[in-house]
């Protein structure tokens, strides 16, 4: 599989633009796939640097019902016409942000795009087919991130708290290998890895994705946080590429304990597993 970051909140080079957001292409021997569309048009600007025709995409999976994973995706929809966009059915509610002013801002989805005739709303478990799946509905093992603070969403006309439901993660099986890729997960890295194992039987070969444990307006989870969470992950023996919201100091305290069992992903970088 070869996968290349079309957008991060960091650049690898100045030659490519960023943003506070995340699209990855993933290209398997069988498909071509986009995971998130960034928060805006960049992720188009940046695929064209980097040989990717987003034209080209089989299908594209949106993580998450948050502008800086779905921002790209009119553009997206104007781009490629024949891509099915899987969206997990409650993505497309309003959600906000409480920032440090103490002002509410919608960082939803466009809902002028939920009808359009591109997109499948998925729920729980989704098979795209044989080597692709999404999951969602993750069972809480772990408390959730505490940086998840200020996430809210609007339900039956009351603002709570975001309880995640919306968030889906993708797992593609290859060659005798499996990616996971979590956009933020939101409902907590362990829980996600855990709750994959329940569904599979076995841990993931790699992880790739932000794991939020930073937040821009709350700052960063505590060390003893993110230690009991590298010494999970380490434990996994799985391969792990973070980025995006999991922030550049709790990257750095990961990589401390974690070694060259973690690395950080940029845009215009590129993997092959």
């Amino acid at each position: 599989m070869l996968i290349k970051t079309l957008v991060e909140n960091t650049s690898l080079t100045q030659n490519f633009g960023n943003e506070h957001g995340l699209s990855l292409y993933i290209e398997t021997n069988k498909h071509k796939i986009l995971f998130d569309v960034g928060a805006s048009d960049l992720f188009l600007e940046n695929a064209k640097k980097m040989d990717v025709n987003i034209a080209d995409v089989d299908f594209l999976v949106i993580s998450h019902g948050h502008y800086d994973h779905g921002g790209g995706l009119k553009l997206f929809l104007q781009e490629n016409k024949k891509a099915k966009v899987y969206i997990h059915k409650e993505a497309f509610q309003k959600h906000y942000s409480l920032r440090q002013a103490g002002e509410m801002e919608y960082i939803g989805l466009d809902a002028d795009l939920k009808n359009n005739s591109q997109i499948i709303f998925t729920s729980d478990y989704y098979s795209i087919n044989k080597e692709v799946f999404l999951f969602s509905n993750i069972s809480l093992k772990e408390p959730k991130p505490k940086s998840n603070k200020g996430l809210f969403m609007e339900r039956n006309g009351e603002i709570i708290n975001d309880c995640f439901a919306h968030e889906q993660n993708i797992a593609i099986d290859e060659g005798g290998k499996t990616l996971l890729i979590t956009g933020c997960a939101h409902n907590g890295i362990i829980n996600i890895i855990e709750h994959f194992n329940a569904l599979k039987g076995y841990m993931p070969s790699y992880v790739i994705g932000g794991f939020h444990l930073s937040s821009r307006s709350f700052g960063n989870e505590d060390f003893d946080t993110i230690d009991n969470i590298a010494k999970y992950l380490i434990n996994t023996k799985a391969k792990f590429y973070t980025c995006h919201c999991t922030g550049i100091k709790p990257y750095e305290r990961l990589k401390f304990n974690m070694g060259d069992s973690i690395d950080y992903i940029s845009a215009g970088s590129e993997i092959v597993i």
